[in-house]
């Protein structure tokens, strides 16, 4: 993980940029509360977050079960990882049928 901060003067905040290069041993959501907490010391509270480029589902998935405390959630319970599963296994079945 790289990070750095910057001063935006022109809207009066400073804005932590980093890139997350292994979400899996640093969670986003673990980066999200390390950030929140060290701008609370200061009496700084977070405005916004932002993602730029692509994200792996997984990565998102892990950020949604720890904000949202769902009992007994799993990756299954997310539409597209089951539509692109199914859609694997069709794909996998009509090859077998030519």
């Amino acid at each position: 993980m790289k990070a750095a901060g910057f001063t935006l003067e022109d809207r009066g905040i400073v804005q932590v940029s980093m890139n997350l290069t292994n979400y899996e041993k640093t969670p986003i959501f673990r980066v999200f509360e390390t950030v929140k907490r060290e701008a609370a010391r200061y009496g700084v509270a977070i405005l916004e977050s932002e993602i730029v480029g692509l994200v792996p589902s997984a990565a998102l998935t892990g950020a949604a079960e720890f904000y949202l405390q769902i009992e007994g959630f799993n990756a299954d319970q997310v539409l597209e990882n089951k539509l692109r599963r199914r859609s694997a296994s069709w794909k996998w079945e009509l090859e077998l049928m030519s």
